[in-house]
């Protein structure tokens, strides 16, 4: 494997980790993880990789080795994190971003809302997240309520062993020797010896702020980027996630101004994990092809 070394940087009074692999005079290459990840889930896409890149992927804020939000956790924060971020790892310069899921939700905004800040933009399944209606504002925020009121958490591991099989269970392609290496990244030890999720449990807060697809279209509309959507090769989960109307998709598609799409054969949701080889070659393909074009 690619060694990696840990970067902390001071983030919005937070002491944010950024894991690095390689000699930070290349090419600057930003992952963003997805939601329950963390920054060690690239590791296998990162070995893959096959041209010198100078690699750089945060645990967000709440998650792996970053520190936790005391007042819980707010979308637009995620924003004015990979803000300050970069202005500390890559400072007055454009960078290639590939987001997974939750990190490609907060690049497609990002790039629309700071477009000079990005050279390219892959984005591996995240495409926006379902529309919401007004009515359903009122529910949202009783469910918020009560899970303040009431606390939430995670429950413990036996060991790390436990923590790969659930793993496997998540993602019935991810093999025994992943699991293991990705275990000890996704969890810790605690004080009493058991293990436990290295995320903040105030993550499994319910968001009382409803998700606007059409503040989401109007930011993406100004990115100025090429960006790439990179599909699950049976592209089940985020269709179950977003709905399969094709006149749906079609709407998020026509937002994006430059949009290639390619899917990963044989992955699922987690396909830097499950096909890392394919998924780093589509990565630099498109991000060394954005910079000639």
């Amino acid at each position: 494997m690619k060694p990696s070394r840990s970067l902390f940087v001071e983030v919005r009074g937070l002491r944010y980790h950024v894991r690095a692999w390689g000699d930070p005079a290349h090419r600057k290459l930003v992952l963003l993880h997805g939601w329950m990840d963390v920054s060690a889930s690239f590791q296998f896409a990162v070995d893959a990789l096959t041209h010198d890149w100078y690699v750089l992927a945060p645990d967000w804020r709440g998650f792996g080795q970053t520190g936790n939000a005391p007042e819980g956790y707010w979308f637009p924060d995620y924003l004015a994190d990979l803000d300050a971020l970069l202005d500390a790892i890559a400072p007055d310069e454009a960078v290639d971003i590939v987001g997974h899921s939750m990190g490609g939700n907060i690049a497609n905004l990002f790039a629309g809302i700071r477009p000079s800040r990005v050279r390219s933009l892959v984005l591996a399944e995240g495409f926006g997240l379902p529309a919401t209606r007004p009515a359903q504002a009122p529910e949202r925020y009783l469910r918020w309520l009560d899970e303040l009121r009431d606390g939430t958490d995670f429950k413990p591991y036996a060991d790390f062993d436990a923590v790969a099989g659930r793993l496997m269970r998540n993602n019935p392609r991810l093999t025994l020797e992943k699991a293991r290496f990705l275990a000890p990244h996704w969890a810790r030890v605690r004080a009493d010896g058991r293990i436990e999720l290295a995320a903040d449990p105030k993550h499994k807060q319910v968001n009382p702020v409803l998700y606007r697809l059409d503040e989401a279209i109007a930011c993406w509309q100004r990115i100025t980027a090429p960006v790439l959507w990179l599909w699950g090769g049976d592209g089940d989960w985020i269709r179950k996630w977003l709905g399969a109307d094709p006149d749906h998709w079609q709407r998020r598609r026509e937002a994006f101004p430059q949009l290639t799409e390619a899917t990963i054969p044989e992955a699922g949701h987690m396909m830097h994990h499950d096909q890392p080889r394919a998924f780093a070659d589509a990565v630099e393909n498109f991000c060394r092809r954005a910079s000639v074009d």
